[in-house]
């Protein structure tokens, strides 16, 4: 983490040390309750599975203010493979564009379904930390990636920090 201290003043000056979730499931769960907030993105979908040979399912789908996809990948700690997992999925979405169109007709309506801007889609991954090697491969790529740390603070704050955020082009429009 950061050099970010939390305090709690009340009767002296105490330092709230920073925890990781107990599991991954907390962490999505109260994204997914509050992603508007959180995240900037209207909440679409829960554990979607996909349908290919290899299987998966994404942790959260989403829609930004500007209508673009997101796809939201959750883990506890540190994945090195949070990134490529993300992207797998962001393949997997953006050649079954009628899959997510139907789930946001079902979702928010027929007209949002048709402004759905597709030369934008983003993956964003929540993670505990991020390898070393995390930030300067989403540079590299073409796809708009946010890395996000989390942390909880005791049992009443929670943080959200971005460790790199990336613009990227796609030619899928």
């Amino acid at each position: 983490m950061s050099s970010l201290k939390l305090f709690n003043t009340k009767s002296g000056v105490t330092e709230v040390m920073p925890q990781l979730a107990d599991v991954e499931a907390d962490v999505h769960d109260l994204i997914e309750a509050h992603m508007e907030t959180m995240l900037g993105v209207t909440f679409l979908a829960s554990e979607y599975v996909i349908d290919c040979t290899d299987g998966g399912r994404i942790d959260s789908l989403g829609l930004d203010e500007n209508g673009a996809p997101v796809i939201v990948e959750y883990k506890r700690g540190t994945d090195a493979g949070v990134i490529n997992q993300g992207l797998y999925y962001m393949a997997w979405l953006t050649s079954h564009k009628h899959a997510f169109q139907n789930l946001v007709r079902d979702r928010l309506g027929a007209t949002a379904a048709s402004q759905i801007l597709w030369s934008a889609p983003r993956l964003v991954c929540v993670a505990g930390d991020f390898t070393r090697y995390d930030a300067r491969a989403v540079r590299e790529h073409r796809r708009s990636i946010d890395l996000v740390r989390y942390r909880y603070f005791g049992n009443d704050h929670f943080v959200l920090e971005t460790v790199a955020s990336v613009s990227g082009a796609s030619d899928q429009a």
